[in-house]
């Protein structure tokens, strides 16, 4: 049995850090706030690290965890002018800045 492929891109990886964070959407946050909270997720988990907390709570709470990734999927769409198809950087360490160059 192939397991799933999980689709890694700049944006997506920016709303699994967002999904990570303790913003909330009920803060209404702006653009910087959202910037804030992913860049500090980043620092305080890494990349894979965030997106190891969004399967979590989609194993532990998947009611709740549709919708908070419904909203952090929009909000950094949002921000950064919509979605982009790039690859995330995957680098050995933790900090590597979400928006990288190959």
């Amino acid at each position: 049995m192939r397991s799933a492929t999980y689709d890694l891109t700049i944006s997506s990886a920016r709303a699994d850090a967002l999904f990570a964070s303790p913003l909330q959407r009920s803060d209404e946050p702006s653009p910087a706030q959202v910037h804030q909270a992913i860049a500090a997720a980043v620092a305080a988990f890494g990349i894979r690290g965030c997106a190891a907390r969004v399967a979590q709570a989609y194993g532990e709470h998947p009611e709740t965890a549709v919708l908070r990734m419904r909203w952090a999927r929009a909000a950094v769409a949002g921000t950064s002018g919509g979605v982009r198809a790039e690859p995330a950087c995957l680098l050995g360490d933790r900090r590597a800045h979400l928006s990288c160059a190959a």
